[in-house]
């Protein structure tokens, strides 16, 4: 099945790059691009992409402020954001305003266009170094939105463990060896544990541990 992305970035160097490169992708197809937020909000409602590869730093509307009103509107639309730096700042607030994950400008052609697959199938792409500056940013800023003693407790031992293993940034295999199951086994317990918390995908779902204070820092 074909992957529709549109692209978002105020530079149109950066967008005939992505777009040549994904391009030339069999199983992917560039349905548009975007010059800023505004234009990428109204692009989603128009063209429905399976992912949106998402600039930060844009004029009119910020690529943070896109990706909250592009998630609100439940789209479908899967948020992968692009950045300059992997420290930047903003990569924490993309991930709580419903990103997908991330992805440095300077990736691969074969990283960018994994980058898109992974995202596309609900996996979350998160780097370990991004993982660990989750956890130290939830530590330092304490948890705000912390969710209801509730919605963990739907949870069953199994699944709980499943969640505080995805939020380390663990792959179903990772998980599947660990816990020394089938990898179906894992994708099932992901699968009900986002039905559970109404989540959208394993991003929402590292986030959500981090809030529960599933996961600490040095866990």
């Amino acid at each position: 099945m074909t992957i529709r992305v549109l692209i978002v970035d105020d530079q149109m160097m950066v967008r005939e790059g992505f777009s040549v490169l994904l391009g030339a992708q069999p199983d992917i197809e560039v349905i548009g691009e975007a010059v800023d937020g505004l234009d990428a909000v109204r692009k989603v409602a128009e063209l429905r992409p399976d992912v949106v590869l998402m600039d930060i730093r844009m004029p009119n509307m910020n690529g943070l402020e896109a990706t909250r009103e592009i998630v609100a509107a439940d789209s479908g639309a899967k948020v992968l954001v692009l950045t300059t730096f992997d420290l930047d700042e903003y990569v924490y607030q993309a991930l709580r305003s419903g990103a997908s994950g991330f992805l440095l400008k300077d990736a691969s052609a074969r990283q960018l266009a994994d980058g898109v697959r992974v995202v596309a199938d609900g996996e979350a792409l998160l780097a370990p170094t991004v993982t660990k500056r989750l956890i130290q940013e939830f530590s330092r800023l304490g948890t705000p939105k912390a969710p209801t003693p509730e919605r963990v407790g739907d949870l069953t031992e199994r699944e709980t463990e499943v969640l505080v293993l995805v939020a380390q940034g663990r792959s179903n295999a990772e998980i599947a060896e660990h816990l020394v199951v089938a990898e179906s086994t894992v994708k099932t317990h992901v699968s009900r544990i986002l039905v559970k918390l109404g989540l959208r995908d394993r991003t929402q779902a590292a986030v959500f541990a981090y809030e529960a204070g599933l996961v600490r820092p040095g866990g």
